[in-house]
């Protein structure tokens, strides 16, 4: 997945230097037929290191060009990416594509990230076909509820999952996950869970249904939340939850983790005003940039209106190429305004990217303008996450 690199400075090897000239060759194409050229190359060898298991030349080239080239670092990371996820790479008639459902929740208990039950996952091929997946798709979903720390790490694991996805896709069968070596799940306030699933299509046909006359992806979504959201719900007892639109596995997670922004903001004020018997009217926002070598992300500290120590905290990540230019804290002023939360200040002195030494949570900017750790009142402490999303 596209991500902040920090530049190397050694050279490149073999593999990794044709990749840059790939990648500089397809972002100074000029017309389709020079980019057929390209991309069949790149395609090739982005293959052949895929299935060799061999990511290191690819990540070399994405961080040269990240700093030398930011049109050809674009073009080779959309290419990398649609090659890990796509599981036809050698069956040249068919478009298998892993895909991933991801849905937004929060809980003051643990979220689960668990098996789906038989009975759920043909619930679940239903209404994915009804609503989402165009005519005729065959689709195997794998029985997990993966959370974040679940996911493949890297493009050669990803394709992995994908081909083995990708495979069950074609027999139109559902994919058993081995969950046996799978980490623990941190513990949020808000989360988010992934349903993944792979489909198979003869090449050129439609995946999805707003690829069909008269389909659309605001009707798809809102048929997806209401039935899909029907069926995951018992998986997730004490849980609030949002679903997003099923898309391309990467495409899906980044839209995803720019959902999560908003929705971890109404979760936290949905979430004090049922712990503390607070209305967001009576809450006070407090945002603020937060440094390493650049800015990395805002975090806001929550009050009461009457009280100037922090009850809560919310990280809001920068993404893709959002930056200091950004209107990123008009994005999260809206964002507590839609949730009742009023009085807002918004601090333009930077802070460092600091934690709490003792149990490593992000540090919250007060009204003062320091960084401190956010508290509960200890009588209301006890159930919830240590660590606040």
């Amino acid at each position: 997945m596209k991500r902040t690199r920090t530049p190397r400075r050694e050279g490149l090897g073999s593999d990794a230097e044709r990749l840059v000239w790939l990648a500089n060759g397809l972002a100074e194409s000029g017309n389709r037929a020079e980019d057929r050229f390209w991309e069949q190359h790149l395609s090739t060898l982005i293959d052949q290191l895929l299935d060799d298991g061999d990511e290191a030349p690819i990540n070399e080239a994405l961080d040269f060009l990240y700093s030398s080239n930011a049109t050809a670092y674009d073009e080779l990371a959309d290419f990398v990416e649609s090659r890990a996820e796509n599981a036809g790479r050698r069956a040249p008639e068919q478009d298998i594509i892993l895909l991933a459902a991801p849905l937004l929740a929060w809980s003051r208990y643990r979220i689960p990230a668990a098996a789906i039950p038989s009975a759920v996952l043909a619930n679940l091929r239903v209404h994915l076909q009804a609503h989402v997946l165009a005519d005729g798709v065959k689709l195997a979903l794998a029985d997990f509820l993966f959370s974040p720390d679940h996911l493949p790490v890297g493009y050669c694991n990803t394709a992995r999952l994908a081909d083995s996805l990708g495979e069950a896709a074609l027999q139109n069968r559902d994919l058993s996950i081995d969950t046996q070596d799978l980490p623990d799940t941190a513990h949020f306030l808000s989360d988010t869970r992934y349903l993944l699933f792979a489909v198979a299509v003869p090449r050129g046909a439609p995946m999805f249904r707003w690829q069909e006359p008269g389909g659309e992806r605001e009707h798809a979504l809102a048929q997806w939340r209401s039935q899909g959201g029907a069926c995951l719900m018992p998986l997730l007892p004490g849980c609030a939850m949002d679903l997003v639109l099923p898309d391309a596995y990467f495409a899906a997670s980044r839209r995803a983790d720019r959902e999560s922004r908003a929705y971890s903001v109404r979760a936290s004020v949905a979430f004090l005003g049922t712990t503390l018997a607070v209305p967001a009217a009576n809450l006070r926002a407090v945002v603020a940039p937060f440094h390493d070598r650049k800015l990395e992300e805002f975090r806001i500290g929550i009050t009461l209106r009457d009280n100037d120590t922090v009850i809560h905290g919310i990280v809001w990540p920068l993404l893709g190429a959002e930056d200091e230019h950004s209107e990123v804290p008009l994005q999260i002023e809206r964002s507590l305004r839609e949730c009742g939360v009023t009085d807002i200040d918004v601090l333009d002195h930077r802070f460092p990217l600091e934690f709490c030494d003792d149990c490593g949570a992000p540090l919250y900017p007060s009204p003062d303008g320091e960084a401190v750790h956010a508290e509960l009142p200890e009588e209301d402490a006890a159930q919830i996450p240590r660590h606040l999303h």
